[in-house]
């Protein structure tokens, strides 16, 4: 395991304090929806709408710790851009995003708004992190690599510290997480097996963005074809093996959903919650959705980890499924 418990605590000290001690309640009336107790929580309330900028925030503090920085650069379907954007601004340091030619046009536009130099590339996130390893290589650039940078997982690791703070009358059975790359499933996971150990850790993938959650079944790293999921913020399509082996120690299972089910979990957080979420972040409702039994009667946190969604698309989305 490559997470550790003290740095986890020392990033809570070195993250801008907007991204943290997030919004933790239950829902009742999703709960009711669902058929057991919901606890959310809720990552969107911040100048980048995710929390990704608790990784970011801690890679570019290690990085400042470690020498003089003047450009960092990361591959991004967008949202961990946005964040590097926004804490490389403030540090006044030069921001590079690559990104897919493909990717959400909103995303793109924010890593703008925030001061990044966007270069887009044909392909998925896999071509856009060639791109932004060459660019490093070439410029001296300190590349931020999500989920394989360690200061990702464990600056995610603090929704987890939090979690583990709740009272004990919302304490979670479970707690459902978003798993893409895995920077967020393996800190959150890490943070409660120390702190909350009883508490199980589950994870939540489309089933058209499978790659990790296969290589968990399997235990090693599988061949998937390539990601088909309105769901952008997890659609990667590769496996990072030191990701994989931090997962295996931490989770207790590997839940993979449909794009009907995400969509349905959208709209119920938004009737029932008053939220806007983005597709990766209903995940772990669409879980309950898809296997009631399994939820039923017990309390189940879910991370609400972003909220960077076309006005359009959510509405369309919304409608279609009411």
């Amino acid at each position: 395991m490559r997470l550790d418990l003290e740095r986890i605590h020392r990033a809570r000290e070195q993250i801008d304090p907007v991204f943290l001690d997030t919004p933790q309640y239950p829902c009742d009336p999703l709960g009711e929806a669902l058929g057991c107790r919901v606890v959310l929580k809720v990552e969107t309330l911040n100048p980048v709408r995710s929390f990704k900028g608790r990784g970011t925030e801690t890679a570019l503090a290690r990085l400042q710790e470690a020498g003089p920085l003047g450009e960092v650069v990361c591959a991004s379907a967008g949202n961990l851009g946005q964040a590097l954007a926004l804490g490389g601004r403030r540090r006044r340091l030069r921001v590079t995003v690559v990104a897919s030619s493909a990717a959400n046009p909103l995303k793109l536009a924010r890593m703008r708004s925030l001061g990044a130099e966007v270069v887009l590339v044909e392909g998925g996130i896999e071509e856009a992190l060639a791109a932004a390893r060459h660019h490093a290589d070439s410029t001296g650039a300190s590349l931020v690599q999500d989920s394989l940078d360690l200061a990702t997982c464990e600056g995610a690791a603090t929704i987890g510290v939090e979690l583990a703070g709740l009272p004990a009358d919302l304490a979670p059975d479970t707690v459902l997480v978003s798993l893409g790359a895995g920077a967020m499933a393996s800190g959150v996971g890490f943070a409660l097996q120390q702190l909350r150990p009883t508490v199980e850790v589950v994870t939540v993938q489309p089933e058209q963005a499978p790659a990790m959650t296969l290589a968990l079944r399997a235990g090693r790293v599988v061949e998937v074809g390539a990601p088909d999921t309105i769901a952008d913020g997890v659609a990667g399509r590769y496996v990072i093996p030191e990701v994989l082996a931090d997962l295996q120690e931490v989770v207790a299972d590997a839940l993979l959903v449909s794009e009907a089910g995400i969509v349905e979990a959208m709209r119920l957080l938004h009737t029932h919650a008053g939220l806007v979420v983005e597709p990766a972040a209903a995940l772990g409702v669409a879980a309950v959705l898809e296997q009631p039994d399994r939820f039923r009667g017990r309390t189940v946190a879910t991370i609400l980890c972003g909220s960077n969604v076309a006005p359009a698309d959510f509405a369309r989305w919304v409608t279609d499924a009411g």
